[in-house]
């Protein structure tokens, strides 16, 4: 059984056929989904999400893209998220400096700290997006030292890689790692253990190879499986085996 930790289920890709998608993937083989949130509408919806499908869960969060309106007080409504039946996480949460019509740093960086607060108060681990912020939110990271989850769409270095499964990270991938110019990505992968890894697909983004270019889903998240597979010299069996036990140890999902 496959857990995907990482797809967007609430993006308007999915409006024609999210139901029938949902429905099937568990006779394809994904057992579990996790649906982060990115906006207070997003985090809703991942929620409702995970009341209608068994095999649904969320994450509720304030993407740092999407903080342009940030209040404190939308933290609040957060909590009153996160107190929902099959909220498992805080996320997707970060910082992005990519984009330079991205909100101003100092709000990214308040959004952030109120979010890691959030997850702290609650015990709650956390989804973290980083994308050329990596050094800045390391060094806001040592701030919560009880503060814990997954670098999804890891895109760190080695060394970094280590440093934080270290402190008891974990590392998530995704379609990129199938990537032919992909070289950071199967770098980590061959340097940490497999206990501190973890599968996703991003849905509807960052399809994998042989798909690349077409929507991406959880039905595709056998071929991250196996390219870590194949980096590792492992049988696919045992990658697959190894993240799902991960996702549902850092995840609390029995």
């Amino acid at each position: 059984m496959l857990f995907d930790t990482h797809a967007h289920y609430d993006d308007p890709q999915f409006d024609p056929d999210r139901d029938a998608l949902l429905t099937a993937l568990p006779q394809q083989g994904v057992g579990l989904v996790l649906v982060p949130g990115c906006t207070l509408d997003s985090s809703r919806k991942a929620v409702e999400l995970a009341h209608t499908y068994p095999h649904v869960y969320a994450a509720v969060g304030i993407h740092p893209e999407n903080c342009h309106d940030f209040q404190p007080e939308q933290i609040d409504v957060l909590r009153r998220l996160a107190a929902e039946d099959k909220v498992v996480a805080i996320g997707e949460i970060g910082l992005d400096y990519y984009w330079p019509e991205n909100p101003p740093k100092p709000l990214q960086h308040q959004a952030l700290r109120s979010q890691l607060e959030l997850a702290a108060e609650l015990d709650l681990p956390v989804i973290i997006h980083s994308r050329e912020a990596q050094g800045d939110l390391l060094s806001v990271l040592r701030d919560y030292p009880t503060v814990r989850g997954v670098f999804h769409c890891y895109a760190g270095s080695v060394e970094d890689a280590r440093t934080l499964v270290r402190q008891g990270w974990m590392l998530s991938f995704n379609g990129v790692l199938t990537f032919k110019n992909a070289r950071k990505a199967p770098e980590v992968v061959a340097e940490i253990p497999l206990e501190h890894l973890l599968i996703e697909t991003d849905a509807p983004y960052l399809t994998p190879v042989p798909f690349r270019g077409k929507r991406n889903h959880s039905g595709y998240v056998h071929l991250v499986a196996e390219r870590m597979a194949q980096i590792k010299n492992l049988p696919a069996e045992s990658v697959e085996a190894a993240t799902l036990e991960n996702g549902k140890r850092l995840f609390r999902i029995p």
